[in-house]
This record gives structure tokens, sequence and C-alpha cells, in this order.
């Protein structure tokens, strides 16, 4: 077990290097990660393999591990686009607001009504990242629609 406790890769140092790149342009940011943290991360993996190696198959551990190691390229994929954030929390921010919502009203009446919900949803959502106010945004929209917007001048009206 005590080849556990030498981790070569400190916790903290990934997160010192994102926080030290956030709000940069995405080339600055995939060029720091690929000189700073791509190292980090492969030095990661090849202890994580080889702490595999020595753990049964069906361990808690074990699982864990392998499961980290199928989705490797998923995980290190933000490495190569600096558009990519390492985390998901401001996605997962932004969702908490419609999971409130979504406890609220656990029955919309119908698949239908569940899928109008997920678009007004995501409409809603795409204007507040746009910068406007969803609720203005949603009314000026329908305004339009009433008066004629046909569909084929659908992208006039996107957020």
């Amino acid at each position: 077990m005590a080849a556990f406790n030498r981790n070569p890769w400190p916790a903290s140092s990934e997160s010192v290097i994102e926080a030290e790149i956030n709000g940069k342009p995405a080339d600055q940011r995939r060029a720091e990660r690929q000189a700073r943290s791509k190292p980090l991360l492969e030095e990661l993996h090849d202890w994580m393999l080889a702490q595999r190696r020595r753990l049964s198959a069906k361990s808690t551990l074990g699982r864990a591990m392998q499961y980290a190691l199928n989705r490797w390229e998923a995980l290190a994929r933000y490495l190569d686009d600096g558009r990519l954030s390492i985390d998901n929390n401001l996605p997962e921010r932004q969702l908490r607001g419609i999971a409130l919502t979504r406890k609220n009203f656990p029955f919309l009446g119908s698949d239908v009504g569940g899928d109008r919900a997920a678009i007004i949803y995501t409409v809603a959502e795409t204007a507040k990242l746009n910068g406007l106010d969803p609720e203005a945004y949603i009314a000026a929209v329908l305004d339009r629609l009433a008066r004629g917007h046909t569909i084929d001048r659908l992208d006039d009206i996107l957020p």
C-alpha cells in the first residue's frame, strides 16, 4: 500500500496551471497545456497503469482505476483544444436552474410536453449565454412568429 502514497502528480499542479491560463485566448491555453499539463498527465497515466496492474480487477479501487483509464482519451481532450475547460463546472452551474425547475415540474403531461419544455429551456439558456434577458428574448421571438416570420428566416431571430 505504500506505493499509493508516492503519487508523482501533486493534486494542486493542474489547478494552478488552469488558474494561471484562465481567460487567455484558446491558442495560448493550448500551448501552455501542451508544455506544462501534458507531461503531468502523462506521468499520472503511467502511474495509474502501474497501480492498476497491481490491483485486483474485482476490487473497488481496481474498477475505479480501470474506469478512469478506459476514459483517458476524453479526460485528456482538453490538452489539445484551448477552448475546452478542464472541468464541467460552468455547464453544471448553468444547468442547476433547469434541474431545480425539473424537480418542480415532474409531470409535463406527456412526452411531447417534455420535449417542448426542453426546447424552451434550451432557448432560454442560449439567450442567457448570449447576454440577453431570456424572458424578453422569448417574448420578442413569439411576437415575430405571430406576425408571420417564416421558418426559412429562422437564423434572423436566433440569439
